[in-house]
């Protein structure tokens, strides 16, 4: 199993002599375009080069303050430039890491046989925006490296952020920075991994390694603890495959700590459908259907590296959908960790079924808040687009500290209700529960019957990431094609907030 390296990544108060590429930005101001972070050594030789000024000239080339834009410029004494657009001149920490992304890719083209230096100089002074250009561009150097005989040379061989604040809290947040990109890179890889690579014996023990180093203590349940411990769900749902499911357990106590946060993802390695056969181009990306779970392990490593002072207890629940002659069936009533008896109305909604068994676990290590992430329902898909995730929570007090740590870490999520009566569409004649309902409203309907295994008195709130957790289209800003690592830094932002 391979996986991404990130380049080595500094601070520094001007631009280094030896960058290959240097990114500035361009950025509009009452009407009119203004460059940021140009050197005025730059400008002159730009001058001497052509006869005009540098603004001129990169806009005759193309170059826009409309974020997403970037152009390459001819080369100024040895060195390449790349503008970026930064929209409006009053910045915020996601505009930048935008624009730092998109500069970094478009640094990355210019690639031949010699990895490239790079600095990114968009005049990043306070903490969370010099944190934005860090995260931005370490996001932005990302590509899945290919399961191959030979490994390509890295495009990327260093990135230098440009700021002119010397204060350490810039320097605390370049370090954050590369601890939360890591993550995020570390779940994009686990979700680009075929997945006759990935699966979940291989998955957890992928977990347990990113562990090492950390305070976080792993347990692994088998499909043999699975099955003394009753968890009905996870067991039906891989019992179609020869690649028996798997539990794994993050446990994160610092000392300190005050509140306790549980996180539960969704590691389907490989959804078919089952015996509810999806459609071949619907399967073709079903790798992905692991994206929660990578996020809340990923997330939780973080969270150990930075040295939060909150309690985080992760669980993932892997399995692998196949059909097969040991595959559940429609119409099968399933007995739920915990004892709830569950009819199963489709075999490819089997997302709910691992976890509600994780969450009526999570729920005995009596945190103060539980949040779950996955790739859960194509319903959500249709509702928000392919890069907003759904936000559904037992309050709004859940709800709103989610999409304050998502409005931290530039995270696009959008609150979805659960109405009164939703739960009436989960009556079954034949068990405690129907895992579904019809086809209105299906994003819903989940999320209730996920919000059925917490206990009352825990705030929870549900991610269903299905369109933002994998780009199958082109990479933009920061965002590449394939595994995006959506909501690790959302959680990670939560943590965050909870020590306090």
């Amino acid at each position: 199993m391979t996986s991404f390296s990130l380049p080595p990544l500094t601070l520094a108060t001007s631009a280094p002599g030896d960058a290959d590429v240097l990114v500035v930005g361009l950025a509009e101001s009452a009407g009119t375009a203004v460059l940021v972070g140009v050197p005025d050594s730059v400008e002159a030789r730009v001058a001497d080069q052509f006869g005009r000024p540098l603004l001129e000239v990169a806009r005759e080339l193309g170059a826009a303050s409309k974020p997403g834009t970037a152009v390459a410029l001819p080369g100024v004494a040895g060195s390449r430039l790349v503008t970026v657009g930064l929209g409006e001149i009053d910045v915020t920490p996601e505009q930048v890491r935008r624009a730092a992304g998109n500069g970094v890719r478009a640094a990355a083209a210019l690639a031949g046989d010699r990895p490239l230096r790079v600095a990114v100089s968009l005049d990043a002074v306070e903490p969370e925006v010099v944190k934005g250009a860090a995260e931005g561009a370490l996001l932005g150097s990302y590509s899945f490296v290919k399961v191959s005989g030979t490994q390509p040379k890295p495009a990327i061989a260093s990135i230098t952020v440009v700021s002119n604040s010397g204060r350490t809290e810039a320097r605390d947040a370049v370090d954050a920075a590369r601890t939360v990109a890591e993550a995020v890179c570390l779940a994009r890889d686990w979700v680009n991994t075929p997945a006759n690579v990935l699966y979940p014996e291989t998955f957890a023990e992928a977990a347990r390694t990113a562990a090492k180093g950390t305070r976080i203590d792993v347990e692994v349940l088998d499909d043999k603890a699975l099955e003394k411990g009753g968890f009905g769900g996870i067991l039906a749902v891989g019992g179609g495959s020869s690649r028996a499911p798997r539990l794994v357990r993050f446990s994160y106590a610092p000392r300190g700590a005050k509140a306790h946060l549980a996180l539960v993802g969704k590691g389907i390695t490989f959804d078919t459908g089952g015996l509810n056969l999806k459609p071949a181009d619907g399967m073709y990306t079903m790798k992905s259907d692991m994206a929660g779970a990578a996020a809340v392990l990923a997330a939780t490593r973080a969270i150990a590296r930075l040295g939060l002072k909150v309690r985080v207890t992760a669980y993932a629940s892997m399995a692998e959908n196949m059909p097969s002659g040991t595959a559940y069936r429609p119409s099968d009533v399933l007995t739920m960790y915990g004892g709830t008896t569950v009819e199963n109305v489709n075999s490819d909604a089997e997302g709910r079924l691992v976890m509600a068994d994780a969450l009526v676990r999570a729920g005995e290590d009596s945190p103060d808040l539980i949040i779950d992430v996955a790739t859960l329902t194509g319903a959500c898909v249709v509702a928000l687009g392919e890069r907003v995730a759904g936000l559904m929570a037992s309050d709004d007090t859940a709800a709103d500290a989610v999409l304050d740590a998502a409005e931290s870490a530039g995270e696009a999520f959008w609150q979805l209700p659960i109405p009164d009566g939703t739960r009436t569409k989960l009556e079954s004649k034949v068990a405690d529960l129907r895992s579904g309902g019809n086809r209105a409203g299906g994003a819903l309907t989940a999320a209730a019957f996920l919000h059925s295994f917490v206990p009352d008195d825990v705030p929870w709130a549900h991610l269903d990431v299905a369109g933002p957790a994998f780009n199958d289209e082109g990479p933009y800003d920061y965002v590449p094609t394939g595994g995006t690592g959506m909501a690790v830094r959302t959680l990670v932002a939560l943590a965050q907030s909870l020590q306090s």
